[in-house]
């Protein structure tokens, strides 16, 4: 429920309620003089009456209920255009260009302007300027197009009640107060208070996996009075209540009114949006909370490298503009063949040259590169998408890359923040081992019930249950099939069982697998099966479990009469309450050490015998506690106190909970890389630490540090009680991050979703790292949300952390692939890519600042019109595109193989400012080269006919020519992987441009566009003479030669530290460190801890009995066919 934290308790004033006919209650008439949160089915008028209504601008109001619609767009067909320009001109490079753009076209309507850079502003700049725009304008068009079709076929529909019978409704139109009915295996629209069901007593079982990630069946209930006289359609009632919204799902209270009576509801009343009804034919709820959803996405600013360049390029323009004001007060002025009828001074000439200059130049800031960029970003998230070795065939489940603007940061990770359930581990929990009596223990031939997919490999155990001579033994299983809280149903001769947690289904049915199979229950009985005959037990009370308690318990009166009270429980808690004439507790005690040391989920078993008087005694309390109407859970476990002690021991289970295939390798892979990984759980201590060991993220050789035991310098214990400043609760922040990043892992245990969101949170702020948070629940969505990239795994726990994150995928070992792999070679791609295209731009653009020392500071062009126009699109752009796509410096099995190699990604070494001035020195350089080198051949030259090819066009064609084979040989230096596309893309670039060259100057195409294309005949005139030829090949030589005799340096001489890193390392010595370390058992006792559900058990229902008895009136179907577990894909 997406409303804020605080939680109010403003009621309605009780009205008077007037007995209703008796077909069904009639509308009654709501006087009060708060406003608080009241409902009334079938009633929208009543959520619009003044006393709701709460103002949004001004004077304006409108209702506290909200609507019911989800948008997933941002725009319609009229707010497109100026949203969509706002939008695409919050970015700065974007404003940059529309400025530019404007700029043209105010120049051209100055004359002098108009003389000096027509050209330029007219072929060169105005499209370049003015196509990404138009690019931004269609594919955000397209985006919308493809959101509105995904909108128009999702619509989801549902039935509401419109008097006098049900019609189908767009979830958009539901509104609070109507009445809606669902139906089995249906999404529930809204917050929905549940009236009735088809089920007995109106019991409806929902799935929540989308809201808490837990796969385990839900059970809610309608209230009694609800369920007996609002089942038909002209019974449907109106109601009223109280409660306002808030954003926590396991709380809800409120009150509704019924004939001068109020029944209190509260969360098992309550069935929340994103749920889904589950075995359960069909029921009807009224609507509590609507709710209105947006999702949007965040623009990424643009890089400081291109500030950085618009800086240049304004301290570039302002020196050529003074230039101009100098030359044309020197010689301008003075000579009479340039005088042009303008008596404006030179200052101001220079003003105009300034912006003129701006425009020549603004391909220092290339605007190709935001298309460049997103056309790699694209192909690199097809890449991850097809990559057959991030796909999972078990659940036909291939890699997802949700996003394309974050691949190169996957190559830059630092921290990695990772959920443990269902993300380390399969979240399928398997009974393992198990200590009776101080003893610590599978053919199921002799056992009918037994499950197949049930294993257990000590034969020891089944023998002595077969005997049937250790009691105790007999006494422990008898325990696990009779102390819990699942449900049962016979499904074809076969059982099938549905638990509040996975630990609990996993204990009954290796109960069931021992020979002591639960088979039913009824209100106030359990039935099971004991070596094959049948007992029933009567049921005099079930404590259930809650997060405080971490047991429960249920007192059995036995057939021969007496009664005994079963317990199981955490350790923690269990040996608090054991007798002190109970034994084995020591040998018990050293089993549990034993099993959590191997990871494994412990929970102790006890019970306790309990005379009539004790328990009468007891059960008076009990039934006082129960109907309590204040703080009734706190008075419920006061009482729970105190018949739960002076328990004797009998035993303990182990319980794994498996790791996912490949964790370990995985998570030394990115340890070795570098990579630190924190571990962010809900579990305990123990448990958390444990799994830490057999991830190992946690080794025999590190140093624990417990957080407990660590204490800032500063703290007093008066500290502890006073409430801290800003000041100091930064302090204390910065503390702990300093210290946690110290250690080579951290483990957080006990962290809410919140919490783990906070921790991202202060990595991200005070070290500046780039995070990556993976989980595979809801509870994990606020820590995929906060970090830099969030990675979905797609298991047990529904999808609502896929749907929230960047990367999805199925398995946890493919993180490595992920970073390794895909994000190195993405950073490295796009580094490279980057490097090379600002190089390229500075070598084509600065010609023009070496030509103006020539041309008077003109704001003249160097190269024809058309080159400048093709340059970033026909003749350099395809062979860079190709090196951001495919290029490799090593393949896949080297870079999982050595993980040092990842590490220039985490320290930004392959582009940083440093990488930055380096392209832009070369730039420089190879500019210099590729204009005075043909500006010196030129000068005094004579031709094979006797004529001097000394003219401006000539000299252009040239140094176009000689540009064009640098700028595609050094990105052939650049290319570690070669492939056919990538030869062909520079062989095919420098055709295209010989090709084009010799169209646009050919006669016939300038007879028909005579002042567009005035290049003439000039490229078969001046590439006909060989000594131009030698020229260009002496220009491209100087400009590549340098960089020739730096790789050669850089590879052989003078290798990086990454190179020598990577050497260092041999797969022998990999092999090696990968061999396990032997055990040892002399460290800190590690208690592994027992996973109850995050929400309390069937005990309530149990209790009421209200799930087995059927409704006289009306035929009903066996309660046992709804219990029944439906696969997700149903």
């Amino acid at each position: 429920m997406p409303y804020s934290d605080d939680e109010t308790d403003d009621e309605l004033d009780p009205g008077s309620d007037e007995e209703g006919p008796p077909g069904g209650p009639q509308p009654e008439e709501i006087k009060s003089t708060e406003s608080g949160w009241s409902v009334k089915a079938n009633d929208r008028a009543f959520c619009n009456l003044p006393e709701f209504q709460k103002k949004y601008l001004l004077c304006l109001k409108k209702s506290k209920y909200a609507g019911n619609g989800i948008k997933t767009y941002k725009y319609n067909a009229l707010t497109f255009i100026p949203l969509n320009l706002f939008e695409q001109f919050k970015r700065v490079a974007n404003l940059y260009f529309l400025a530019l753009l404007i700029l043209q076209v105010s120049l051209l309507k100055t004359p002098l302007c108009y003389t000096l850079c027509y050209t330029a502003v007219l072929h060169r700049c105005a499209t370049p300027c003015a196509t990404p725009l138009c690019y931004t304008l269609c594919y955000t068009a397209e985006l919308h197009v493809l959101n509105m079709t995904k909108n128009g076929g999702g619509v989801k529909m549902t039935e509401t009640f419109s008097k006098p019978r049900f019609q189908e409704s767009k979830w958009m139109n539901i509104h609070v107060g109507d009445v809606v009915r669902l139906k089995k295996n249906d999404h529930i629209p809204a917050d929905i208070l549940l009236l009735s069901s088809s089920n007995p007593n109106s019991l409806c079982y929902v799935e929540t996996a989308e809201l808490d990630g837990e796969t385990n069946l839900k059970f809610k209930m309608g209230l009694k009075v609800t369920d007996e006289r609002l089942q038909e359609e002209g019974q449907l009632a109106q109601f009223d209540v109280c409660e306002e919204p808030n954003n926590r799902l396991d709380k809800f209270t409120g009150t509704m009114r019924w004939r001068k009576d109020e029944f209190p509801l509260d969360l098992d009343n309550m069935m929340l949006r994103g749920c889904r009804i589950r075995n359960t034919d069909e029921c009807h709820g009224l609507v509590i909370f609507a709710e209105r959803q947006w999702k949007n996405s965040i623009q990424k600013l643009i890089p400081s490298s291109l500030r950085q360049i618009f800086v240049i390029l304004i301290l570039v323009c302002a020196g050529l503009a003074i230039g101009n004001s100098f030359w044309y007060e020197e010689v301008g002025s003075r000579a009479w063949y340039l005088y042009d009828g303008k008596d404006q001074t030179a200052s101001y000439r220079g003003f105009l040259s300034f912006w003129g200059y701006i425009i020549v130049l603004n391909t220092m800031v290339p605007i190709s590169l935001y298309v460049s960029v997103e056309v790699i970003r694209l192909g690199q998230s097809k890449f991850i998408n097809w990559d057959l070795q991030m796909y999972y065939q078990e659940k036909d489940t291939p890699a997802k890359a949700r996003t394309t603007t974050l691949n190169e940061q996957l190559g830059q990770i630092e921290y990695v923040f990772s959920d443990k359930t269902g993300t380390l581990t399969q979240n399928i929990m398997a009974f393992k081992k198990c200590t009776i009596a101080g003893r610590t223990f599978v053919d199921f031939s002799w056992n009918k019930y037994a499950d197949s997919k049930f294993e257990y490999l000590d034969h020891s155990l089944v023998a002595c249950i077969r005997s049937k001579k250790d009691k105790e033994t007999l006494e422990f299983f008898k325990l696990l099939s009779l102390c819990h809280t699942v449900m049962v149903e016979q499904k074809e001769d076969e059982l099938v069982y549905q638990a509040a947690s996975p630990d609990e289904g996993a204990l009954v049915t290796a109960a069931r697998n021992f020979g002591f199979v639960f088979l039913s229950r009824t209100q106030d009985t359990i039935t099971i099966s004991e070596m094959d005959q049948e007992m029933t037990y009567e049921v005099l009370a079930l404590l259930d479990f809650n997060s405080d308690r971490k047991r429960m318990s249920i007192i059995l009166r036995f057939p021969d009469g007496r009664i005994r009270l079963y317990c199981k429980g955490a350790d923690t808690v269990i040996y608090e309450r054991l007798s002190p004439n109970s034994r084995h507790k020591e040998v018990t005690q050293t089993a549990l050490d034993i099993f959590a040391n191997q990871t494994l989920r412990t929970l102790c078993l006890c019970y306790k015998d309990i005379s009539k008087q004790e328990f009468d005694a007891w059960a008076k309390k009990h039934k006082d506690a129960s109907v309590a109407m204040g703080n009734r859970e706190a008075a419920l476990d006061r009482v729970y106190e105190q018949i739960e002690n002076n328990l004797m021991m009998i035993g303990a289970t182990a319980i794994e909970d498996k790791l996912q295939d490949g964790v370990p390798e995985t998570i030394a892979k990115l340890a070795k890389a570098d990579i630190k990984i924190w571990v962010l759980t809900g579990d305990k201590k123990e448990t958390a630490e444990n799994i830490g060991y057999s991830c190992e993220l946690l080794t025999d050789d590190m140093q624990i540090h417990y957080g407990d035991d660590i204490k800032p310098a500063s703290a007093t214990p008066q500290d502890s009680t006073q409430p801290i400043d800003d000041w100091e609760k930064e302090s204390r922040q910065v503390d702990f991050v300093n210290m946690a990043c110290e250690c080579e892992a951290v483990i957080c245990c006990r962290v809410t979703p919140k919490q783990k969101a906070n921790v991202v949170s202060l990595v991200k702020k005070y070290k500046k790292a780039v995070t990556l948070s993976i989980g595979d629940g809801a509870n994990d969505v606020n820590m995929i949300k906060t970090a830099d990239i969030g990675v979905g795994i797609s298991g047990q726990e529904g999808m609502q952390a896929v749907m929230s994150s960047d990367y999805a995928f199925a398995q946890f070992r493919y993180l490595e692939r992920l970073l390794l792999v895909h994000g190195r070679w993405s950073y490295i791609r796009m580094c490279k890519f980057l490097r090379y295209f600002f190089f390229k731009n500075f070598a084509f653009t600065l010609v023009h600042f070496w030509y103006s020392f020539f041309n008077g500071f003109s704001a003249q062009v160097a190269y024809e019109d058309w080159f400048i126009t093709l340059y970033n699109v026909m003749y350099s752009s395809l062979p860079v595109l190709l090196v951001g796509l495919l290029d490799q410096d090593v393949n896949d099995k080297l870079s999982r193989k050595f993980p040092k190699l990842y590490l220039p990604g985490q320290q930004g070494a392959l582009f940083n400012y440093k990488n930055f001035f380096i392209s832009l020195f070369h730039g420089i350089f190879t500019s210099l080269v590729v204009f005075f080198i043909p500006y010196g051949a030129f000068l005094q030259t004579m031709g094979q006919d006797g004529e001097a090819p000394s003219d401006y066009q000539s000299l252009a064609v040239v140094m176009a020519s000689s540009l064009i084979f640098t700028v595609n040989l050094q990105i052939s230096l650049e290319t570690s992987y070669w492939t056919f596309v990538n030869c062909f893309a520079v062989l095919c670039s420098i055709a295209i441009y010989f090709g084009i060259m010799f169209d646009i100057h050919s006669a016939g195409i300038h007879v028909i566009f005579p002042s567009t294309f005035t290049f003439t005949g000039v490229a078969p005139n001046a590439l006909r003479q060989p000594y131009l030829w030698l020229t260009i090949i002496l220009t491209v030589g100087i400009s590549l030669l340098p960089v020739i005799f730096i790789q050669f340096l850089c590879k052989t001489i003078w290798p990086s530290v990454e190179m020598e890193k990577s050497g260092k390392l041999h797969p022998e010595e990999e092999e090696e460190k990968k061999k396990p370390a032997p055990f040892q058992r002399d460290r800190r006792s590690r208690r592994s801890a027992y996973a109850f559900s995050h929400s309390r058990g069937y005990a309530d229902l149990i209790a009421s009995g209200r799930s087995i008895r059927r409704r006289p009136a009306v035929a009903r179907p066996d309660p046992r066919d709804s219990i029944t577990e439906v696969p997700p894909s149903q």
